[in-house]
């Protein structure tokens, strides 16, 4: 603990939550472990490892001044760039690994897979956080053409992570990526009229595809089913009619649902699973938990998201540095749409995506990024000073 930072100033809200997920993520694992395929096995003691190493992390992201990574940015967005586009030219060929048609992830040795699209979305976090800053140092005027040049720079530094993330293709990362960055414009201070004009250039496209869907279904369907986002045309159609498609796209979310609504009001208890639902330790660990502990154990669960994201909000508040503030506000923004995005899949109140449920899904790269992502929270609260006057 160095000189600008003080024991009283962490946060141990968060840390509480935080420690507290880590608990109900590992005892969930270990409950699903009997009911998990051969080759997941055992998820609930690598977890235990993957918290340990991200905690390591953590407390790194922590002590160093997060004002440093004004020095190491551009690497940090080179270094995402270059591993995205390793997966992308398949290179090295041995290393680049493929599951579920999406090639996404490296396989290191001992069989560790790592997915760089996670550590992507922190770090596009910290550039864009970055460059928004630098932005306002240098034009202190505010205008019509520094706004627009503001937003020119956001979406050329989002587009290409974005665009290699789409290729792989991986949906829900894609939709991470997106929700940061329309985050990071929200509060980058660009002028509503800009704002708005491009949200209803954005509206007007995605009407424009919802007619020409009405109009041509089939013309529409052929082509996605021969694109690279074939995967997004059964689970649209297993989203809005289960039932009809329960034998293939629409089976996951009727299993989700129904191991959700069997838990009731108090569940069924530790270790009693009688749905099997794909992916119950990655993607759809929420209906774990409403199985075994039913309503009051998933209202549990979402009240902790909401007091972690609460806590984070008033930390970005009380930050006395902008390049703070920005940071958690993208932190929030990448959090946030995650906990809605896989929460709401797995009620058919969204689609349902690649997508793991911060800190309580399996899963090492994700958890890893989570925690530093944690630890630079707590790095800003613990330099947040207050004065007198201030």
């Amino acid at each position: 603990m160095n000189e600008n930072q003080d024991s009283s100033l962490i946060d141990y809200t968060i840390i509480f939550v935080i420690v507290a997920f880590g608990i109900i993520s590992c005892m969930t694992l270990y409950t699903l472990n009997p009911v998990l395929g051969a080759g997941d096995q055992g998820a609930y003691f690598k977890q235990v490892f993957w918290y340990g190493l991200g905690a390591v992390g953590a407390a790194v992201a922590m002590i160093i001044d997060y004002d440093r990574l004004h020095q190491i940015v551009w690497i940090l967005y080179g270094i995402s760039i270059l591993m995205l586009l390793m997966l992308f030219l398949n290179i090295p060929p041995q290393l680049v690994h493929t599951s579920g048609g999406a090639t996404s992830w490296f396989i290191l040795p001992g069989n560790v897979t790592l997915q760089p699209a996670e550590f992507v979305k922190v770090f596009l976090v910290v550039t864009l956080a970055h460059v928004i800053v630098r932005h306002r140092e240098k034009y202190r005027t505010k205008t019509g053409k520094t706004d627009l040049l503001l937003l020119g720079k956001l979406l050329g530094l989002a587009f290409p992570p974005m665009g290699f993330i789409a290729i792989q293709p991986d949906l829900g990362s894609f939709l991470v990526v997106s929700a940061i960055t329309v985050f990071m414009i929200l509060i980058s201070g660009i002028q509503w009229k800009i704002l708005l004009s491009l949200f209803g250039a954005f509206l007007l496209m995605v009407l424009g595809i919802v007619v020409m869907f009405i109009i041509n279904l089939t013309s529409v369907t052929t082509f996605l089913e021969e694109s690279l986002f074939s995967h997004v045309d059964s689970r649209f159609y297993g989203w809005l009619q289960p039932e009809k498609y329960e034998l293939d796209a629409g089976m996951q979310l009727i299993k989700a649902i129904t191991a959700i609504g069997s838990g009731q009001l108090y569940g069924k208890g530790i270790g009693n699973f009688e749905i099997y639902v794909q992916e119950r330790h990655t993607d759809m660990i929420f209906t774990a938990v409403s199985e075994q502990f039913g309503f009051i154990g998933s209202s549990i669960i979402v009240t902790m998201f909401f007091l972690l994201i609460y806590r984070m909000i008033q930390i970005a508040l009380e930050s006395n540095d902008s390049f703070g503030s920005f940071l958690i506000v993208g932190i929030v923004g990448m959090i946030t749409f995650q906990v809605f995005q896989n929460i709401g899949m797995s009620v058919q109140l969204l689609p349902i995506t690649g997508i793991p449920l911060p800190f309580l899904s399996y899963g090492g790269s994700s958890t890893l990024a989570y925690l530093l992502a944690i630890g630079l929270v707590l790095n800003i609260k613990s330099r947040t000073r207050t004065y007198m006057f201030e």
